[in-house]
């Protein structure tokens, strides 16, 4: 057998009456559909339930799964040590999973654990599901996510299938996770605009089972609406792959800021056009050729550098049809490489150190693909997904005090008035919305440490992507 059905439930530990205490009839709506999703799972008798977890071990370059025969765990870290749940696990679905996940490039395995005790994010719907289970000798498998993108999520998701297919285990999947936490002024993390735009998306891709849509949603959008739950999706989208399926949306509320939201995806039969990662490969395809076709002379400078070094190991000649403003002017630049919206790699001069700003450039990004030293070198088989940009310094200018900086206008200098030590940070960067925040990341780049004298410089930069 391969996947029967897949749910996407919530996991509030305020949920559970005894942690509650009253307040889980707050989200009554919410409680109901999960009875009445882990209901219908039940009674699909499942040999195997394969729950992702974003609270169980995870790491941002693999995948753990949980090791080991069984597993419990209890609430304690909610005042509630008594409320406990556990669970035996499927050691041959493991081990068909460990290996259906390396015959796939996806770096995933039971190496790593930090805690063997079940998470919340697990126990909450086993909490559910167990009810309507009883004494059926159904087996568990937990994974956590990983910083990883979309489509590898997904392939992870085509394992599982295979493995389940494999072992001919009637199988279902929970992805355990809230939506955004960021959907009320007096919410754990207060309001933003994106919180409430991904939920919208969310609860739209539950109703239809839209899940090249869901694929599609930034990582970086998702992290500012601030999710916990997106990734396991993903893996439902890759579990669900060539399945012909039927979408419920059972419930969706958020009255204290965090979207809870319960749906279920029924296997009905086979659809071989329904292969979302392959989907999600080629949408890539597409919008990476756009992108290219849309490049500047400076950042095609920037990626033909990367290109040829990682390839040859060799720098490749300066181009000669080039603007006379790369060719005739100095300046200061920085080369930003990313991959999948994630940073892969930054390296910029202050002030001019080559003969021309194409040469800056030129070596800059070379460095940044080779030798930061935050990320290993770059590897060819990353070229076609990488996005480059090109930061053009104006020439920094010594400034008196904090309030002649902008984080949206402006990047910052913090120099030790002790030593050489210098830190710099960009203008318009995500997520950076002071200038005190600037000042202590580029104290932290340079380790300076937060009592020490500084000068400060500012200066502009002209973004080219």
């Amino acid at each position: 057998m391969s996947i029967l059905a897949a749910y996407a439930v919530p996991h509030p530990p305020l949920i559970i009456p005894a942690i509650g205490a009253g307040r889980e009839q707050e989200i009554a709506v919410t409680v109901r559909a999960y009875h009445e999703a882990m209901r219908a799972a039940a009674e699909l008798r499942p040999d195997t339930v394969v729950i992702i977890s974003p609270h169980a071990t995870a790491y941002d370059d693999f995948f753990h799964i949980s090791p080991g025969a069984a597993a419990e765990g209890n609430f304690a870290a909610f005042g509630h040590p008594e409320v406990s749940v556990g669970v035996e696990y499927d050691v041959d679905f493991v081990r068909a999973l460990s290996q259906a996940a390396g015959e796939r490039d996806v770096p995933a395995g039971t190496l790593g654990e930090k805690d063997a005790a079940l998470d919340h994010g697990t126990m909450i719907p086993l909490f559910f599901l167990s009810t309507y289970l009883g004494d059926a000798p159904t087996k568990f498998v937990r994974i956590g996510i990983s910083g990883l993108p979309a489509h590898t999520h997904a392939m992870l998701g085509q394992a599982i299938a295979a493995a389940s297919q494999q072992l001919g285990r009637r199988t279902i999947c929970i992805a355990s996770g809230d939506l955004s936490h960021r959907l009320k002024e007096d919410g754990p993390y207060g309001i933003v605009r994106e919180g409430v735009e991904f939920d919208e998306l969310c609860t739209a891709f539950m109703k239809t089972g839209d899940f090249l849509s869901l694929l599609q949603i930034p990582g970086s959008f998702a992290e500012v609406a601030g999710h916990c739950g997106l990734n396991g999706l993903w893996v439902l989208a890759g579990a669900l792959g060539r399945a012909a399926i039927t979408s419920s949306l059972h419930s969706y509320e958020g009255p204290f800021g965090v979207g809870y939201a319960v749906a279920s995806f029924t296997v009905t039969g086979r659809d071989e056009g329904r292969d979302y990662a392959a989907q999600l490969m080629r949408a890539e395809d597409v919008a990476m050729a756009e992108l290219r076709a849309a490049e500047d002379d400076y950042v095609r400078l920037a990626r033909m550098s990367v290109e040829h070094f990682v390839r040859t190991h060799s720098y490749l000649p300066l181009p000669t049809e080039l603007p006379q403003e790369l060719t005739e002017s100095r300046a200061g630049a920085f080369v930003s490489i990313k991959k999948y919206g994630k940073l892969r790699g930054c390296i910029g001069t202050f002030v001019p150190a080559q003969q021309s700003l194409a040469e800056e450039i030129f070596y800059n990004a070379v460095s940044a693909a080779a030798h930061d030293g935050r990320f290993e070198p770059i590897e060819e088989g990353e070229l076609n997904r990488l996005v480059y940009s090109v930061d053009v310094l104006s020439v920094p200018e010594p400034i008196a005090s904090v309030a002649q900086l902008d984080p949206k206008t402006y990047g910052v200098i913090v120099k030790s008035l002790t030593d050489n030590r210098r830190g710099l940070l960009l203008p318009d960067l995500a997520g950076i919305d002071t200038a005190e925040e600037q000042i202590a990341i580029a104290r932290e780049k340079a380790r300076i440490q937060p009592k020490e004298a500084i000068a400060l410089a500012r200066f502009t930069v002209k973004r080219h992507r």
